[in-house]
């Protein structure tokens, strides 16, 4: 049993003693430590507290632990403030247990999380980067909790975009085939955004004229599907293959590994077949389209196209198509998990209700978690290089402000660019996810790679700065012992975060919720500093410095989980 759960029955019992059982409350951390470590809020239906406070917390006092040292009952909230014995206790819990923190949350379960989903033949963009980010730490954060996971990564490998990038490459010509994997993928791009520019209407004085371009885009898609021209598919094999390299280069930087890559050519034809089963049944017809009408089963939906009056399956079909694939290929699987931009809720809504209609077993198998928009401190939306932001270039971005901000440290280059990269994706990933995924993110370029305050690097230094200091105390033989014994009579306020870690994971797993996370570990590094500012943590004459090296050692620990858990690496060196 945790102490949370230890004060929780304590005050059941409580309530049961003065005949109020079932009486709800919540056991929670004040945000001050001056009210205690854990509080509750308890207000008595018949009456103030008052009246029966004497009863209460003589019966608190009776039964507690010697985990909990005072209780105190002020207006309408009770305090309990724990112990030294319970803290030094849980630093050598963390000390000796290396799956501290762990829960079984989701054990025995199976998991799929399908997130990024970049198109082939478009850029890499900052909403993938967000997606990715978000998908990649809930997958470690479910593992950590006894899941079984797998990632799943979605691509749209055909449509309208790809006939746009190759109009583009056709216009253009392949590129040099020297240049680099990326630099080839951002030539793509480049005649994406040509053919998407062309494809719009043209403007004459108050008319418009469809573009020439349009047409031959428009022909170009076709012969993509059919595969009935030899030079296109040339071209396409060629993009195809290129841009889904430039992607794994990517996801190596992001330390993100894919099982399971889905295509919506492969999709389309699964969901087709299964609304033209359903026709009349799930489906209707509406004139000459086929539509799944939401609002008949649930007034908070609307109605969706599933296929044209052309006979072209719309994205719902794929994603239908793409759901019961995700169970063929995993039939034993307990949960498919979807993270996308919020701008997808509604039709994902609607499609997962068409689905639990015809796979009822599905209906509690399927989540779908969305994330807000990024936008920028500066207002503006283009890179160093004067481009437009993709997600790509903000990784790259950041990566080079950082290179220039260690420029001056004497190490080799290898160890320069790696601590970039670690460093460059740790100030990216903390940006995302220290906001709930819901919300909309801001980010500030010079902020986010700071080594000092509300970042990703703050976190990474802080955990070097410990391992600096564990390496000075193994030069002068001071070795961790958590025992109290050691300890000095203080408690440090780090000590009254370390225990807290495993609260916040726990949470974090039941909500999907990865800033939980971040925004106590930004907590913990403030702690630490502190009260590595304030104490000489290595010193032979001190006979309590084996405790503060216990205790610098417990937080290196939780801050290099909770760093893994957000999906940044914590690096040598900084």
């Amino acid at each position: 049993m945790n102490i949370q759960e230890e004060i929780k029955n304590l005050i059941e019992g409580a309530l049961k003693e003065i005949d109020l059982p079932g009486f709800f409350f919540t056991v929670t951390h004040p945000k001050n430590f001056e009210f205690g470590d854990y509080s509750t809020e308890l207000l008595v239906r018949m009456g103030p507290l008052s009246v029966n406070e004497d009863k209460i917390l003589s019966y608190l006092n009776k039964h507690k632990s010697d985990n909990i040292e005072k209780i105190e009952i002020k207006l309408m909230f009770i305090n309990f403030y724990l112990s030294p014995k319970f803290f030094r206790g849980s630093v050598e819990e963390i000390l000796n247990n290396k799956n501290f923190a762990e829960n079984h949350l989701f054990s025995g379960k199976k998991i799929m999380v399908e997130y990024t989903d970049p198109n082939p033949f478009k850029p890499f963009h900052i909403g993938h980067l967000m997606t990715n980010a978000i998908g990649e730490s809930i997958a470690i954060i479910l593992e950590h909790s006894g899941a079984t996971v797998s990632r799943a990564n979605y691509q749209g490998d055909v449509g309208l975009h790809v006939a746009r990038a190759i109009w583009g490459l056709q216009k253009r010509g392949l590129p040099n085939p020297d240049l680099s994997t990326a630099e080839k993928s951002n030539y793509i791009g480049e005649c994406y955004s040509l053919g998407a520019e062309e494809y719009g209407p043209i403007h004459l004085g108050n008319e418009e004229k469809e573009s020439p371009a349009k047409k031959e885009i428009d022909e170009i898609n076709k012969k993509i599907y059919d595969k009935t021209d030899a030079k296109i598919n040339k071209i396409y094999d060629w993009g195809f293959k290129v841009t889904m390299e430039a992607f794994e280069d990517l996801y190596k930087i992001l330390g993100t590994k894919f099982d399971f890559y889905f295509l919506e050519s492969q999709m389309a034809p699964i969901g087709e077949s299964v609304v033209r089963e359903n026709l009349g049944k799930i489906f209707k017809e509406s004139e000459g389209a086929i539509v799944f009408k939401g609002e008949e089963h649930d007034p908070k939906l609307h109605t969706r196209v599933f296929i044209t009056s052309h006979n072209l399956p719309m994205y719902e079909t794929k994603e239908l198509g793409l759901t019961l694939e995700k169970f063929r290929t995993k039939p034993d699987m307990n949960l498919s998990l979807v993270v996308t931009a919020n701008e997808q809720a509604d039709y994902m809504r609607v499609v997962a209700k068409a689905i639990s209609l015809i796979y009822p077993e599905y209906t509690d198998k399927m989540k779908h978690i969305v994330h807000g928009m990024m936008r920028f401190t500066s207002g503006k939306m283009s890179s160093r290089k004067g481009n437009i932001i993709t997600g790509e270039s903000l990784i790259r971005d950041t990566i080079s402000l950082v290179t220039e901000k260690i420029k001056d440290r004497e190490w080799g280059e290898e160890m320069k660019n790696k601590t970039a990269e670690q460093v460059g994706v740790a100030a990216i990933k903390y940006s995302i996810l220290k906001q709930s995924t819901g919300g909309d993110i801001v980010y500030d370029f010079e902020k986010s790679i700071s080594f000092e305050g509300d970042s990703g690097p703050y976190l990474q230094y802080s955990y070097v700065r410990a391992r600096s200091v564990l390496e000075k105390a193994t030069q002068e033989n001071i070795f961790p012992d958590p025992h109290q014994e050691s300890a000095p009579a203080e408690i440090f306020e780090v000590e009254k975060m370390l225990y807290k870690f495993e609260e916040v994971v726990l949470r974090s797993a039941k909500e999907y919720e990865p800033h939980y996370i971040a925004n106590y570990l930004i907590e913990l590094a403030r702690s630490f500093n502190s009260f590595y500012g304030s104490t000489i943590i290595v010193n032979k004459e001190d006979k309590t410095s084996p405790y503060k090296v216990a205790l610098t050692f417990a937080f290196s620990f939780v801050m290099k989980k909770g760093l893994h858990l957000l999906g940044i690496e914590a690096p040598e060196r900084m």
